[in-house]
């Protein structure tokens, strides 16, 4: 997106929308506040450590709030009014803006600031909150650099960027990795890579750049490896196609609760594409691309964790269904004292097929899994 007008320095700019949105400023410079979400001129709420709380700020008025927004979107080289009622953009430290404004919020605007961390979240300190363990990310680790396939899934907010950003991480430092995304919020800490934006139309439908677009140019430009910000409707099957033609250890990430929903959601997405399929085809090219699904959910207590690592082990012609099987499980245990959800991560005691890949590159899995193999499957584990 543009970074406002040649005239005005960007650190100018960052300072006049700052105050147009002082009502809520405090919040979007508190490192705690992950997301601030404005409904109408008095109704604010903040999503602190997981938690939503609302706050006692307040806009003087409804004109004031749409006078902020209409600031912002010319930021970001956009005009909002009554025909054009939804504003989508970036402030200037990267945070995601969405609002909608009257007639189409007719109590509104409505806004959701959803911030961006500038420090990136590592595997340690994902570690560290309790998201995974050391034995999760040593398997981690050993499949993407073994070149498999894998998606994050998980719920709106439930930490799929994090997650996507921690496995970029395993990425061996060789290779070249091309990046894309609607809006620019993964940080790779690597020398040789390539970020692609998506762009969308200007206010006359001109100028373009779709996730698709940018895909087929990524596969003339001898990537290693390909990550995907987000999939969300008919990049689906170039993805899925780039993968089983030879383009391992792809990562991307999509909405979905389950691992078993979330190949479903890929099915519907891969529906979206142009291309004529016949749909027992598509689902077994899916079920061979993917290899392996991280799901991420955000708990009862707003904690957010890896809930599952799931391999895909094909689709099954006679049941229709996608064969899965779980590879570390979380164990629910009840409440502690504070309301906070008491889990344990383990292995679920199935050895992945996969394992012969991770052979192939030199690696090993973590011994844990090999002990919990020899114990035999866990309850509840998705065969």
């Amino acid at each position: 997106m543009s970074g406002g007008s040649n005239l005005i320095p960007r650190e100018v700019f960052n300072e006049t929308i700052l105050q147009f949105l002082d009502p809520v400023r405090q919040y979007l410079e508190d490192p705690a506040v992950s997301e601030v979400m404005i409904n109408g001129p008095d109704i604010v709420y903040i999503e602190r450590k997981g938690q939503l709380e609302r706050v006692p700020a307040k806009f003087a008025s409804r004109e004031a709030l749409a006078a902020a927004l209409r600031n912002m979107a010319q930021f970001v080289g956009k005009h909002v009014d009554e025909q054009r009622p939804i504003l989508e953009g970036r402030l200037p430290d990267g945070s995601r803006v969405e609002a909608v404004l009257p007639p189409a919020a007719p109590d509104g605007p409505h806004v959701s600031i959803r911030r961006f961390f500038k420090e990136t979240l590592t595997v340690k300190r994902l570690i560290g909150f309790g998201a995974l363990t050391q034995d999760c990310a040593d398997c981690l680790e050993a499949l993407v650099a073994s070149k498999l396939n894998i998606l994050v899934a998980g719920g709106t907010g439930s930490g799929k960027t994090s997650m996507l950003n921690a496995l970029a991480a395993y990425i061996p430092g060789g290779e070249r990795v091309v990046v894309i995304e609607d809006s620019r919020e993964l940080q790779l800490q690597r020398e040789h890579v390539v970020q692609l934006e998506a762009r969308p139309p200007d206010v006359k439908g001109r100028g373009a750049v779709s996730i698709r677009d940018l895909f087929r140019a990524t596969l003339r430009m001898r990537p290693d490896r390909i990550v995907v910000g987000e999939i969300r409707g008919g990049e689906a099957l170039d993805l899925i196609q780039a993968m089983t033609s030879g383009h391992g250890g792809c990562l991307s990430t999509l909405h979905a609760t389950y691992p078993r929903d979330t190949l479903t959601r890929l099915e519907t997405m891969s529906m979206m594409s142009d291309v004529d399929m016949p749909l027992l085809a598509m689902r077994v090219q899916l079920a061979s691309a993917v290899n392996l699904i991280v799901q991420v959910g955000r708990l009862q207590d707003g904690s957010r964790k890896v809930t599952h690592i799931t391999e895909v082990l094909g689709f099954d012609m006679q049941t229709e269904t996608y064969q899965i099987q779980d590879v570390f499980v979380r164990q629910y245990q009840g409440l502690g004292p504070k309301g906070e959800v008491l889990s344990r991560f383990v292995p679920s005691g199935i050895m992945p097929r996969c394992l012969a890949q991770v052979h192939e590159h030199g690696l090993d899995l973590p011994a844990a899994m090999y002990d919990a193999a020899k114990q035999g499957p866990v309850q509840g584990t998705h065969g």
